[in-house]
Protein backbone atom coordinates (compact mmCIF):
# COMPACT_ATOMS: atom_id res chain seq x y z
CA UNK A 1 0.00 0.00 0.00
CA UNK A 2 2.93 2.34 0.60
CA UNK A 3 4.06 1.89 -3.04
CA UNK A 4 0.78 3.18 -4.42
CA UNK A 5 1.05 6.40 -2.45
CA UNK A 6 4.52 7.13 -3.89
CA UNK A 7 3.34 6.65 -7.49
CA UNK A 8 0.45 9.11 -7.03
CA UNK A 9 2.80 11.79 -5.71
CA UNK A 10 5.17 11.35 -8.65
CA UNK A 11 2.27 11.76 -11.07
CA UNK A 12 1.10 14.89 -9.31
CA UNK A 13 4.60 16.43 -9.47
CA UNK A 14 4.78 15.74 -13.21
CA UNK A 15 1.47 17.57 -13.71
CA UNK A 16 2.83 20.57 -11.77
CA UNK A 17 5.94 20.61 -13.97
CA UNK A 18 3.85 20.50 -17.16
CA UNK A 19 1.64 23.38 -16.00
CA UNK A 20 4.72 25.40 -15.04
CA UNK A 21 6.28 24.71 -18.48
CA UNK A 22 3.07 25.84 -20.20
CA UNK A 23 2.99 29.07 -18.20
CA UNK A 24 6.66 29.68 -18.95
CA UNK A 25 6.10 29.11 -22.68
CA UNK A 26 3.16 31.55 -22.73
CA UNK A 27 5.30 34.12 -20.90
CA UNK A 28 8.20 33.73 -23.35
CA UNK A 29 5.86 34.09 -26.33
CA UNK A 30 4.32 37.23 -24.78
CA UNK A 31 7.74 38.74 -24.09
CA UNK A 32 8.84 37.98 -27.66
CA UNK A 33 5.74 39.67 -29.07
CA UNK A 34 6.38 42.76 -26.95
CA UNK A 35 10.01 42.87 -28.09
CA UNK A 36 8.96 42.58 -31.75
CA UNK A 37 6.48 45.43 -31.31
CA UNK A 38 9.17 47.57 -29.64
CA UNK A 39 11.60 46.93 -32.52
CA UNK A 40 8.93 47.83 -35.10
CA UNK A 41 8.02 51.01 -33.21
CA UNK A 42 11.67 52.04 -32.88
CA UNK A 43 12.21 51.48 -36.61
CA UNK A 44 9.16 53.58 -37.55
CA UNK A 45 10.33 56.30 -35.15
CA UNK A 46 13.79 56.32 -36.76
CA UNK A 47 12.21 56.53 -40.23
CA UNK A 48 9.99 59.43 -39.15
CA UNK A 49 12.96 61.25 -37.64
CA UNK A 50 15.01 60.78 -40.82
CA UNK A 51 12.07 61.93 -42.97
CA UNK A 52 11.61 65.09 -40.91
CA UNK A 53 15.34 65.86 -41.16
CA UNK A 54 15.17 65.40 -44.95
CA UNK A 55 12.10 67.62 -45.17
CA UNK A 56 13.70 70.32 -42.99
CA UNK A 57 16.85 70.23 -45.13
CA UNK A 58 14.79 70.60 -48.30
CA UNK A 59 12.80 73.43 -46.71
CA UNK A 60 16.05 75.27 -46.01
CA UNK A 61 17.14 74.76 -49.63
CA UNK A 62 13.83 76.14 -50.91
CA UNK A 63 14.07 79.17 -48.61
CA UNK A 64 17.65 79.79 -49.75
CA UNK A 65 16.57 79.63 -53.41
CA UNK A 66 13.10 81.21 -53.12
CA UNK A 67 13.39 82.78 -56.60
CA UNK A 68 13.09 79.27 -58.09
CA UNK A 69 10.42 77.96 -55.71
CA UNK A 70 8.06 77.08 -58.62
CA UNK A 71 10.66 74.59 -59.91
CA UNK A 72 10.60 72.76 -56.58
CA UNK A 73 6.83 72.38 -56.95
CA UNK A 74 7.43 69.98 -59.85
CA UNK A 75 8.74 67.34 -57.44
CA UNK A 76 6.44 64.30 -57.18
CA UNK A 77 8.62 61.24 -56.82
CA UNK A 78 7.83 57.62 -55.96
CA UNK A 79 10.92 55.42 -55.73
CA UNK A 80 9.05 52.11 -56.03
CA UNK A 81 7.56 53.22 -59.35
CA UNK A 82 10.36 55.36 -60.80
CA UNK A 83 13.52 53.76 -59.41
CA UNK A 84 16.70 55.73 -58.83
CA UNK A 85 16.43 59.30 -60.08
CA UNK A 86 18.54 60.26 -63.10
CA UNK A 87 21.21 62.89 -62.36
CA UNK A 88 20.57 66.41 -63.63
CA UNK A 89 22.37 67.77 -66.66
CA UNK A 90 24.56 69.94 -64.44
CA UNK A 91 26.07 69.06 -61.06
CA UNK A 92 26.12 72.12 -58.82
CA UNK A 93 28.69 71.05 -56.26
CA UNK A 94 31.77 73.05 -57.19
CA UNK A 95 30.52 74.87 -60.29
CA UNK A 96 28.57 78.09 -60.16
CA UNK A 97 24.95 77.44 -61.10
CA UNK A 98 21.95 79.54 -61.94
CA UNK A 99 19.02 79.60 -59.57
CA UNK A 100 17.01 77.18 -61.72
CA UNK A 101 19.96 74.77 -62.10
CA UNK A 102 20.38 74.80 -58.33
CA UNK A 103 16.66 74.03 -57.86
CA UNK A 104 16.93 71.05 -60.22
CA UNK A 105 20.07 69.82 -58.47
CA UNK A 106 18.45 70.20 -55.04
CA UNK A 107 15.43 68.24 -56.28
CA UNK A 108 17.70 65.50 -57.63
CA UNK A 109 19.58 65.22 -54.33
CA UNK A 110 16.31 65.11 -52.40
CA UNK A 111 14.89 62.36 -54.63
CA UNK A 112 18.14 60.40 -54.31
CA UNK A 113 18.01 60.70 -50.52
CA UNK A 114 14.37 59.52 -50.46
CA UNK A 115 15.29 56.60 -52.72
CA UNK A 116 18.27 55.59 -50.55
CA UNK A 117 16.78 56.20 -47.08
CA UNK A 118 13.09 55.28 -47.18
CA UNK A 119 11.80 51.85 -48.28
CA UNK A 120 9.37 52.46 -51.14
CA UNK A 121 9.81 56.18 -50.43
CA UNK A 122 7.62 58.87 -51.90
CA UNK A 123 8.11 62.64 -51.84
CA UNK A 124 5.93 65.48 -53.03
CA UNK A 125 6.37 69.24 -52.85
CA UNK A 126 3.29 71.30 -53.66
CA UNK A 127 0.95 74.07 -52.59
CA UNK A 128 -1.79 72.66 -50.42
CA UNK A 129 -4.39 74.33 -48.26
CA UNK A 130 -5.99 71.05 -47.09
CA UNK A 131 -3.16 68.70 -46.21
CA UNK A 132 -5.35 66.50 -43.98
CA UNK A 133 -8.48 64.50 -44.77
CA UNK A 134 -10.34 62.31 -42.27
CA UNK A 135 -7.61 62.80 -39.68
CA UNK A 136 -4.79 61.60 -41.96
CA UNK A 137 -2.42 63.45 -44.27
CA UNK A 138 -3.08 63.00 -47.98
CA UNK A 139 -0.96 63.06 -51.14
CA UNK A 140 -3.29 65.22 -53.23
CA UNK A 141 -2.55 68.93 -53.37
CA UNK A 142 -5.01 71.78 -53.85
CA UNK A 143 -2.47 73.85 -55.82
CA UNK A 144 -4.16 77.11 -54.79
CA UNK A 145 -1.98 80.18 -55.34
CA UNK A 146 -2.24 81.40 -51.73
CA UNK A 147 -1.82 77.97 -50.15
CA UNK A 148 1.37 77.24 -48.21
CA UNK A 149 4.16 75.25 -49.75
CA UNK A 150 4.15 71.73 -48.29
CA UNK A 151 6.74 68.92 -48.28
CA UNK A 152 5.16 65.46 -47.97
CA UNK A 153 7.16 62.29 -47.37
CA UNK A 154 6.07 58.69 -46.99
CA UNK A 155 7.30 55.11 -47.24
CA UNK A 156 6.02 51.56 -47.03
CA UNK A 157 4.99 51.58 -43.38
CA UNK A 158 3.37 48.84 -41.31
CA UNK A 159 0.63 48.85 -38.69
CA UNK A 160 1.50 47.43 -35.25
CA UNK A 161 -0.04 44.10 -36.28
CA UNK A 162 2.32 43.89 -39.29
CA UNK A 163 -0.22 44.68 -42.02
CA UNK A 164 0.59 47.45 -44.54
CA UNK A 165 -0.66 50.89 -43.47
CA UNK A 166 -2.88 52.11 -46.28
CA UNK A 167 -5.42 54.85 -46.77
CA UNK A 168 -8.95 54.14 -47.96
CA UNK A 169 -7.88 54.56 -51.60
CA UNK A 170 -5.33 51.75 -51.32
CA UNK A 171 -2.15 53.79 -51.05
CA UNK A 172 0.03 54.65 -48.10
CA UNK A 173 -0.61 58.11 -46.69
CA UNK A 174 2.30 60.51 -46.12
CA UNK A 175 4.05 59.84 -42.84
CA UNK A 176 5.72 63.24 -42.52
CA UNK A 177 4.33 66.60 -43.63
CA UNK A 178 6.23 69.86 -43.28
CA UNK A 179 4.41 73.13 -44.06
CA UNK A 180 6.46 76.12 -45.22
CA UNK A 181 4.29 79.20 -44.91
CA UNK A 182 7.11 81.69 -45.48
CA UNK A 183 8.00 80.91 -49.11
CA UNK A 184 6.31 83.52 -51.32
CA UNK A 185 6.43 82.55 -55.04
Amino acid sequence: MGTRKIKKEIGFSLLEVLVAMLLLAVGVIGASAMQLHAVRTRHESAMLSAAMQMAADMADRIRANAASAPLYLELDYESAREGAPPPPARQCRAAACTSSEMARFDSYQFRQLVHDSLPGGRARICRDGATWAAGRPRWECSGAAGAPLVIKLGWRARNPDGTPAEAAVGEQPPAAVLVLAAVAP
